[in-house]
């Protein structure tokens, strides 16, 4: 852990859980984008992810973790959920919802476990990274640990 680096609740979660974790701090970087971010922690784009918030045409809320190099294919989430069609949620409905503010929603700790699905790329990497819950920080855990703390499944979501 960095020094002067706090802990998110998504750090704790993993703690409570005994699942290792590497956490990254990039606060003072200016970095906003998954790319920026990923660029100034040296780490590959592919291997950094986003978490992604939307709602089918049933009104159920779905999450995606894709590439913060790739956008999400929205045909390709509805097909892998069963949905006629799914959309992104309002930048304002997220906090509400999940409990994270855009830019730090992470997939672990939210308000409510939602349907997860995880873009197929993340397995060809041993650890994945992805928002630890709060702007400014990122965690790394391998998706064998990472399904000890929230159920997900693997689909090609990204393009």
């Amino acid at each position: 852990m960095g020094k002067n680096q706090e802990k998110t609740n998504v750090m704790r979660v993993l703690e409570q859980k005994k699942i290792p974790y590497e956490s990254h701090n990039y606060l003072e970087t200016g970095a906003v984008s998954g790319l920026d971010v990923a660029r100034v922690l040296g780490e590959d784009p592919d291997r950094a992810f986003k978490t992604l918030v939307t709602v089918g045409k049933s009104k159920e809320h779905y999450v995606f973790v894709v590439p913060v190099s790739k956008e999400l294919n929205l045909k390709k989430a509805a097909q892998s959920v069963g949905e006629k069609s799914i959309e992104m949620i309002k930048s304002k409905e997220l906090l509400p919802l999940t409990g994270y503010v855009h830019g730090g929603c992470s997939p672990i700790g939210m308000k409510k476990q939602f349907v997860t699905i995880i873009d197929e790329s993340a397995g060809k990497y041993d650890r994945i990274m992805f928002s630890a819950g709060k702007i400014g920080y990122q965690v790394e855990v391998s998706l064998a640990d990472l399904g000890k703390v929230i159920r997900f499944q693997m689909a090609d979501i990204a393009e």
